[in-house]
């Protein structure tokens, strides 16, 4: 009996090799593990890897300049059926070509080609919405001037 009284800890039976390193000097192990064991998590993986960086056509920012390519309307996928007006823009800061939807009833006709318009996302973090398909951004400004206030006949767009 006393030699199993010796085996044991104070935390019960004692195996080699089960748990985790609890040595003086186990502090980098257990750092190293846990930065390791942390690219296991969907969502840390997601947040912290560089892929979406580069998939994203901002580069990670929230907004971003473009020039106006070109107006298009969308088809409204079933069962809706609109033409979504949106428009295509190249960004400036990386020379992609996106589509970007313009809100509002009648704001198409404050864009024009060759405009340059303040693009930002469309609120789920990179996926579209609702019915509009293919379509990731929304234009907020025109030539400086926010889209709301020309809608809102509160400021006027820039002669150029």
């Amino acid at each position: 009996e006393r030699e199993r009284e010796r085996e044991r800890g104070s935390e019960g039976w004692v195996r080699m090799g089960a748990g985790k390193p609890r040595g003086i000097r186990a502090g980098r192990k257990l750092r190293e593990h846990r930065k390791e064991q942390k690219w296991h998590n969907k969502r840390y993986a997601r947040a912290h890897s560089l892929t979406g960086l580069k998939a994203n056509p901002f580069g990670g920012a929230s907004h971003a300049k473009g020039i106006v390519l070109e107006r298009i309307g969308i088809e409204a996928k079933q069962p809706n059926s609109a033409i979504r007006k949106s428009c295509r823009v190249q960004l400036i800061k990386n020379g992609k070509k996106i589509a970007a939807f313009v809100p509002r009833d009648g704001c198409l006709n404050f864009i024009e080609e060759n405009d340059e318009v303040l693009i930002s996302g469309f609120g789920r973090k990179g996926h579209s919405v609702g019915d509009i398909p293919g379509v990731r951004f929304k234009v907020v400004k025109v030539a400086g001037v926010a889209l709301l206030a020309l809608f809102k006949a509160k400021k006027e767009k820039p002669r150029t």
